[in-house]
């Protein structure tokens, strides 16, 4: 079974390679977002196959977890814009 690689969108293949390569702060979050999940993704293969010291591996995987909850924040505080504006009259 084939899964999907999170370092897809760090080295720009799959669905991810339409993303633009400038220096917009979106953008740049999304990549460090990708890269911080890669890492713990990388870390964890490691331990698996052949052992790493555990203090990496945690540190890798809290590393991830504080990326995906800054992640979603982000999405839950646009959602919550978006709809402040549609509640707004014309």
């Amino acid at each position: 079974m084939e899964t999907l690689r999170i370092s897809a969108l760090t080295q720009g293949t799959g669905a991810a390679s339409g993303m633009p390569q400038t220096g917009d702060a979106a953008m740049d979050a999304v990549r460090g977002f990708a890269e911080a999940l890669s890492r713990a993704e990388s870390q964890s293969e490691v331990a698996l196959t052949s052992g790493t010291d555990p203090h990496d591996l945690v540190a890798a995987i809290a590393e991830s977890r504080l990326a995906v909850d800054t992640i979603v924040s982000l999405r839950d505080k646009t959602v919550e814009a978006y709809q402040e504006i549609l509640r707004m009259p014309i």
